[in-house]
């Protein structure tokens, strides 16, 4: 390790200076670090600085971290603390910014995108790249190149000129020229006396300017108030017609700030309305309730197998649009209940040739659950899902429509978005419903665009989605998070924060936990300020933790749910009235019996001869429905509805219907007669085989139907005589797993892996830095491999047991990895040596004939 008294040479003496809870916060804060894990720290050093791991590292800064760096791509390299700090106060200084900015410093340290002491700060240079001004790529800060940049391509008698007309002394060379034309536009009192002797024209000229962007256009001959800026080195050719406005003047012009407008605080999330919480919590639970019955119907109406599987995946439009109908919902949201029933894994595909949707055998198991507990499953599958339905009706990149249950749906962030938009609301008193504004602006802060803002960002569409989606869940109930909505997320009641011992502090990306990984070992101090100056965010919960959570919010909602009822109230308009939700044995019975006129708080049932005739078709007799009416019915059994049930019962199985191609048979001649002389049998082809048999030519199922379009009601045969009962199937899947949620990179490492990954770390960092013994063979080159011979190996191991020191080996595994490791000897004996790994950080025995070589270690 480095010598912290030291300052770091590079990213990597920076990393080995710090201490090992430090190092955990990095590589939980930037978690494709450790994927796979680094041999050393130069190693580790040089995959913080690749672009790609750097540019995801500042797309999850907060907008005050990001715009710290940015001002720090733009100050001196390196830069001390009061330049970076004068670059986003001003000249007249801001007590919040400087309040907020050791949090954002500490935030860049910890993530390895600055590193330095404070009077010599680094943007690690993948970073200054990627924010510093170029003609390719403008900074957010509006700001151009310097006069250094700006005249690196002009000849040195212009840049005297330049030099004289701004009353300077004429100097060797172009270097000296352009240093003392710096010096002029740094120097606040010389460069306003330049600025005063302007005309009021020429000014304004910078004004449009200033806030950038920093170039501007000009004709081959130019106005006199762009000439005379032109001259003085105000304004700089870069190319013919093209002028820019060198950095050093627009810092001055702002009066020394890099930004126009720095928010160093986070926005409040304002509550737009406050509601007694049991009123919150009473009307979160009926949409809970609502929910379950949507799934349920989406489901039921898909029992007998659903719309067919497109070709390319998904449903189609027509399919959705009968679907959204059938729910009696708007499109978007048949979309949402779909994709949830999904996700829980309550439908899929059945995976026949004719594929089709249908339910699952978990679905089975799911009806049979309390509500409370088939609540908690969707919910569950909801917060960690990345299908987002909200995406349904769009285009995706090669502007192929995204259709529900398709490819093309997942989006990583979806997850992080809707836990932080729940997180938001768990944040607020019992009961305030945030306004849409303040939440959007809050996350915008939290996670800023890079380039030019956009209304219609993901991020922020998935947060409009899931404010929706948890309404429609009863996640929510008016806009504000309920008690079981608290207890899902683990939060405290009250409002008050993240859960208890949950909470870990964290700005723009995870950190580590407050405490230090079991079996790590503590390095030199480290000034990184990693547990302090954070914003508290709270981490989604590990799997045994949502478990209980949810089993804590079904405790809390089941109270709310209303009681299944055992009863309806009959009416002698044929109807019946269910007053809330019915018993599951009652409802199905009922949705035979009778066909859903009108959905609400109460469900209104209508009798028909069609739905009289369907329960008697289902194997029903008339006095098994009149006794189930009786026994279900808070009302007498109206007059009109046991006479409907009668008559269809009196006409049911009177004409019997069987295959030849098909047949009628009916034992009333006359009944035959009526039907032969009917104008709407000429479609079934019907002729006379005997007094009591017609033969038709169409088959028994369109006899069927056709017969019963007559207003007769016929019952079909078996080839025995029997009457058949027609029963509806319930279509199912083979067994299918929910589908799996994609990831948005790397998931962060738990402590466990980030223990062992940071002692090998160590250990490789150890095994390629501890100074060897010189002995006279050929030097290696820095990392390889050391070689000995089997001998020479065999008496170094055996002279360290005796010793006691420790060597550098190098040792390839059974799969062939090869890898240096610093060792301790204790045993030599059977062709293998046992010796304390620093990289394991315990006992180990290695076959020799694995041991490519060995090196002593300088006593130092």
């Amino acid at each position: 390790m480095s010598n912290p008294a030291v300052p770091p040479r590079s990213l990597a003496e920076a990393l080995r200076s710090r201490d090992d809870v430090s190092l955990a916060a990095l590589l939980r804060a930037r978690p494709d670090l450790i994927t796979p894990v680094p041999t050393d720290l130069t190693q580790l050093a040089t995959r913080a600085g690749t672009r790609a791991s750097v540019v995801r590292a500042l797309e999850r800064l907060d907008r005050f971290a990001l715009q710290t760096a940015e001002a720090l791509a733009v100050a001196a390299d390196p830069a001390p603390l009061e330049e970076l700090r004068a670059l986003l106060t001003g000249d007249g200084g801001d007590p919040a910014v400087s309040a907020a900015l050791p949090r954002a410093l500490a935030t860049l340290r910890e993530q390895a995108l600055v590193w330095g002491d404070d009077d010599r700060l680094r943007l690690v240079r993948t970073a200054r790249e990627l924010l510093a001004p170029s003609p390719q790529h403008p900074s957010p800060t509006g700001l151009g190149p310097t006069v250094q940049e700006a005249t690196a391509g002009m000849s040195p008698n212009r840049i005297q000129d330049i030099v004289t007309a701004a009353g300077l002394g004429s100097t060797h060379d172009a270097v000296s020229a352009v240093a003392s034309l710096t010096a002029l536009f740094t120097d606040r009192k010389r460069m306003s006396a330049l600025l005063d002797g302007l005309p009021e024209e020429s000014r304004e000229v910078l004004a449009r300017l200033v806030w950038g962007p920093p170039y501007g256009q000009v004709t081959a001959d130019p106005a006199a108030r762009l000439r005379r800026l032109l001259d003085l080195g105000l304004l700089v050719p870069t190319a013919p017609g093209t002028v820019v406005l060198p950095r050093e003047v627009a810092l001055h012009l702002r009066g020394g700030r890099a930004h126009r407008e720095v928010e160093p605080v986070a926005p409040v999330v304002e509550p737009a309305a406050t509601h007694r919480p049991q009123v919150v919590d009473a009307t979160a639970a009926g949409q809970a309730y609502t929910a379950l019955a949507t799934v349920e119907e989406l489901l039921k109406d898909w029992d007998e197998g659903g719309p067919a599987v497109l070709r390319a995946g998904g449903l189609s439009v027509r399919d959705l649009k009968r679907t959204a109908v059938a729910l009696d919902v708007a499109e978007p949201v048949a979309a949402f209940w779909v994709e949830l029933a999904y996700a829980a894994g309550l439908l899929a595909s059945d995976g026949e040739a004719d594929e089709r949707y249908a339910a699952t055998p978990a679905y089975d198991e799911w009806l049979e659950q309390p509500a409370a507990q088939r609540w908690t499953r969707l919910v569950e599958a909801w917060l960690p899902a990345t299908r987002v339905s909200g995406l349904v009706g769009g285009r995706d990149a090669k502007d192929r429509t995204l259709s529900t249950l398709g490819p093309g749906l997942d989006r990583g962030a979806a997850p992080e978005v809707r836990h932080r938009v729940l997180t938001l609301l768990a944040g607020l008193p019992e009961g305030a419903a945030p306004s849409r504004e303040s939440v959007l602006a809050r996350l915008r802060w939290e996670r800023p665009l890079r380039g030019p803002q956009r209304e219609d960002d993901l991020r922020s569409r998935l947060a409009e989605w899931t404010l929706a989606e948890s309404e429609l869940l009863g996640v929510t109930g008016r806009g504000a998070l309920s008690g079981h909505g608290r207890a899902l997320l683990g939060a405290r009641a009250g409002g008050s924060g993240p859960r208890s011992g949950a909470a870990r502090t964290g700005g723009s990306a995870p950190t580590a936990p407050s405490g230090t990984p079991e079996g790590m070992r503590h390095g030199p101090g480290d000034k990184l300020p990693v547990h302090h100056h954070r914003l508290p965010v709270a981490e989604p919960l590990s799997p045994a933790e949502q478990a209980t959570a949810s089993a804590a919010a079904a405790r809390l909602l089941a109270p709310l749910l209303p009681e299944p009822l055992d009863h309806v109230l009959l009416q002698a308009d044929l109807t019946a009235v269910a007053p809330g939700p019915l018993q599951r044995s009652l409802a199905e019975v009922l949705d035979v019996l009778a066909d859903v006129e009108s959905k609400g708080g109460a469900t209104v049932y209508r009798f028909t001869p069609a739905s009289v005739r369907r329960a008697l078709d289902a194997g029903q007799s008339a006095s098994d429905l009149h006794a189930f009416l009786a026994a279900h019915a808070r009302t007498p059994v109206p007059q009109p509805l046991t006479y409907l049930i009668d008559d269809v019962a009196r006409r049911h199985g009177h004409l019997r219907v069987g295959a030849a191609s098909a047949y009628v048979r009916c034992d009333d001649d006359a009944l035959l007669n009526e039907i032969l002389a009917d104008k709407r049998a000429a479609g079934l082809r019907l002729r006379r085989l005997a007094p009591t048999v017609l033969a038709a030519q169409a088959d028994p199922a369109s006899l069927l139907e056709g017969l019963r379009a007559m207003g007769f009601a016929p019952a079909a045969e078996s080839a025995e005589g029997d009457v058949l009962i027609t029963r509806a199937h319930a279509h199912r899947t083979p067994p299918r797993t929910a589908p799996e949620p994609v990831p948005d990179g790397p998931p962060v490492p738990e402590a466990t892996l980030l223990s062992a990954a940071i002692r090998a770390v160590r250990a490789g960092d150890l095994a390629s830095t501890t100074p060897r013994k010189q002995t006279d063979a050929p030097p290696r080159a820095t990392g390889e491999l050391p070689r000995t011979g089997s001998a020479e190996t065999l008496a170094t191991m055996q002279a360290a047991v005796l010793t006691g020191e420790a060597l550098w080996i190098g040792y390839v595994n059974a799969e062939g990895a090869a890898s240096q490791r610093v060792i301790a000897p204790i045993r030599v004996e059977g062709g293998f040596v046992t010796a304390y790994d620093h990289t394991a950080d315990e006992v180990r025995t290695y076959p020799l004939h694995r041991v490519t070589g060995v090196a002593e270690l300088a006593e130092e």
